[in-house]
């Protein structure tokens, strides 16, 4: 089901010591949505390297790594890079990796432009708020929540995201917040 290189199972490896079990669902389930998504699509892409970034994608969100004046999104990406360059990635694959994190925040990036960051786009905005239900059927939503249940993750993201708003009032996560992230993230059909 996941990838099985060094790097991913590295990856799967942080994001299990650093991150809580509703965090780790949450990555895990990103990446299946995103690989449900592209196959509905016919979208090729880097599977090792669109794992890792979802693997890590919220790990700036943690308090070990939690910048205290960097966007969640930028740190989590300069932390995707050090954890490229460490696993032996050469330069422009790591700054893939930082550049997939930092675009999941952003306007929406076509597939045909960059796949990994569409796929982790459309993956976390469903996980996340529901976007987009009508790309996942039933039985798959049913499949991935019961191989990496929910565990409460739409609150304890919501006081994330709450959290970095108030110290970071320019990141995404303060836009998200602002523009009724709590009422879409609670409404989620994904938790009812």
């Amino acid at each position: 089901m996941f990838p099985s290189t060094t790097a991913a199972t590295a990856a799967a490896s942080v994001a299990t010591r650093f991150y809580t079990p509703a965090l780790f669902n949450h990555c895990a389930r990103s990446y299946l949505w995103g690989v449900k998504y592209a196959v509905a699509h016919d979208i090729t892409f880097d599977d090792e390297l669109y794992f890792v970034s979802a693997m890590l994608h919220d790990l700036a969100l943690t308090d070990p790594f939690d910048s205290h004046r960097v966007a969640f999104e930028e740190a989590g990406g300069e932390l995707a890079w050090l954890f490229g360059a460490a696993a032996g990635w050469p330069a422009d694959r790591a700054a893939r990796a930082e550049e997939i994190i930092v675009l999941h925040m952003r306007d929406d990036v076509p597939a045909a432009v960059d796949p990994e960051s569409h796929l982790l786009q459309v993956a976390t905005a469903w996980d996340v708020a529901g976007r987009r239900p009508e790309e996942f059927a039933p039985e798959a939503r049913a499949d991935v929540l019961e191989q990496y249940p929910r565990l409460g993750f739409g609150e304890e993201f919501l006081a994330c995201f709450e959290d970095q708003a108030r110290r970071k009032p320019d990141g995404a996560a303060a836009a998200a917040v602002a523009s009724n992230g709590a009422a879409r993230i609670r409404a989620n059909p994904l938790d009812h």
